[in-house]
């Protein structure tokens, strides 16, 4: 039996959970992925350093797709000894027990391969001082803002329910109209200008709206209110009627999201695909009337090798794609997508003895917060992330605090270009300005630099549809992903966008329309 050729450019995510479903659905598909790092995952992998596991942004294990809890569950099932009464996870408005028998017996043997159910616990620090996230009316947040800054949210708030902007058309139009003035100028603008590099002003407000969606100061009330009356708690993981960033719990691979992918990597080995590392892809040849048919990449000895294909699944930065295809691209479609912007992701990964912020309600000293969001306006740092709070097991000695702190830049500025040893020294320097640790607490460092982590909504992304209109038109190829499809998704919007990718190749069904609205369209809006 002719195979079909499938050629997926990317092992993170979106383009492992292609493989993985292609291989699973049908047997006619020859598999190879291709990956330009020395790591599977993408951004989703694992950093072992020393024994000390880092998670590079922050990866939680929830969604509202059923589709995809049940594919995670599937692959990794939760720990036995994490399993009581209370959780349960709800599918299709039935509630039954989370099912963690599975076929693979090496799974079974394997108590490491589990997921852990864990408590979220994301902060706000700001003016020295935790304040809740997302930001709530609490004797807390008054206490800190004071009364005057307080009256000023308040009225702000209660104004533009009167006067909203119209037309909203930047993202500092979105935050205002849902937030009150005083609210964004005190939380939203200069934590999201840290992070994106330009005035909020400057960013499309589809940004809000990929990534906020639903979040609103009067939901964040009702969820307050339904908590502190006992009936809003969800007994599981579902929480399928909870705003994204109100969730309380999620579920985590046991050393990590990377362990998810390593895992998924080696299934589709054993079902019979390829997954080469260190293969980078520079060219891809074919013509927009019949596609691509030939892949060419660069090894990690600099050989120049090829391969045929008959379907090509891209998660590689847009950018990228265009200046790696070999044939007569339109110059309009092209100038857009060579001029989309990204930002890139600096951690440094420290492991102290102690820290110098106290928890009141945790005597032993570890905060419980899985990252914290850094509001300071003196320092460069964007978000804390407390690695022994994702999984106790990231952590090679339990007594010690193994930290993330994450840095927003652009490939060539000044923070990109400074030298390892000169920035972690800055890093340390700039936690303890701001009262987290002391400088004589630090036991050992590293850092971990990232490109293109994030698509930004700036530059020439007004004009992307032209782009979505072409890439449609290539019909062997399926961009799908964060980067590939150039949309600030979550991991599950990102796998979603690979199963539906393969549901329209096994249908037959050559409209991509349905893939481009994934995470835009009402089923996927956390606002439903």
């Amino acid at each position: 039996m002719n195979q079909t050729k499938v050629v997926l450019i990317g092992a993170g995510p979106a383009g492992l959970t292609a493989a993985y479903e292609l291989l699973t659905r049908g047997d006619k598909f020859d598999i190879i992925v291709l990956e330009a790092s020395s790591d599977i995952g993408g951004i989703s992998k694992t950093v072992n350093y020393k024994g000390n596991r880092m998670d590079i942004g922050g990866h939680r294990f929830f969604s509202k797709s059923d589709r995809v809890m049940d594919w995670w569950l599937n692959i990794m099932p939760i720990d036995s000894a994490e399993l009581d009464d209370n959780l349960i996870v709800k599918y299709h408005g039935q509630t039954k027990q989370v099912v963690t028998e599975t076929t693979d017996s090496k799974m079974i043997s394997n108590p490491n391969r589990v997921m852990l159910v864990r408590n979220r616990l994301s902060r706000i620090y700001f003016l020295r001082k935790f304040f809740s996230y997302p930001v709530s009316l609490s004797v807390e947040t008054i206490k800190n803002l004071g009364v005057v800054r307080m009256f000023k949210i308040l009225f702000s708030y209660l104004y533009i329910r009167v006067k909203p902007i119209k037309p909203e058309e930047t993202l500092e139009d979105f935050f205002i109209n849902r937030f009150g003035k005083a609210l964004y100028l005190t939380f939203f603008k200069d934590y999201t200008e840290k992070v994106w590099g330009f005035k909020c002003n400057e960013i499309s407000k589809d940004w809000g709206a990929q990534r906020i969606k639903g979040l609103s100061v009067s939901k964040t009330i009702k969820h307050a209110l339904r908590n502190a009356i006992g009936s809003g708690r969800a007994k599981g993981i579902s929480q399928k009627n909870t705003e994204t960033s109100l969730i309380e719990k999620f579920l985590y691979p046991k050393l990590g999201p990377g362990q998810m992918w390593e895992l998924v990597a080696e299934k589709i080995k054993v079902k019979g695909g390829q997954i080469i590392l260190n293969c980078e892809v520079i060219g891809l040849k074919g013509n927009i009337k019949e596609g691509i048919n030939e892949v060419v990449c660069r090894d990690e000895n600099q050989n120049i090798i090829s391969f045929s294909a008959d379907l090509v699944f891209s998660t590689m930065p847009i950018k990228d794609l265009f200046e790696a295809f070999e044939f007569e691209v339109d110059p309009e479609v092209r100038q857009v997508a060579t001029q989309l912007n990204y930002r890139d992701f600096i951690t440094v990964g420290l492991l102290c003895r102690s820290l110098k912020v106290k928890d009141k309600n945790q005597p032993q000293g570890l905060i419980q917060d899985n990252w914290i969001y850094i509001q300071e306006r003196d320092v460069r740092i964007g978000r804390l992330q407390i690695f022994n709070n994702w999984s106790p097991h990231l952590v090679a000695d339990k007594n010690t605090i193994w930290m993330g702190l994450e840095y927003f830049c652009n490939e060539g500025d000044d923070l990109w270009a400074l030298e390892d040893s000169r920035f972690i020294q800055m890093a340390i320097q700039e936690l303890e300005k701001i009262g987290i640790i002391d400088s004589d607490a630090v036991l050992d460092s590293t850092i971990v630099r990232v490109k293109k982590t994030y698509p930004a909504y700036t530059g020439s992304y007004a004009d992307f549809p032209k782009v979505i209109s072409y890439l449609n038109d290539l019909k062997n190829l399926y961009p799908i992903g964060r980067n590939g499809m150039h949309k600030y998704n979550n991991s599950d919007h990102s796998m979603l966008t690979a199963m539906v990718a393969v549901d329209n190749i096994l249908a037959n069904n050559t409209n991509k329309s349905n893939l481009w609205e994934i995470n835009t369209e009402e089923e996927y809006h956390e606002s439903k």
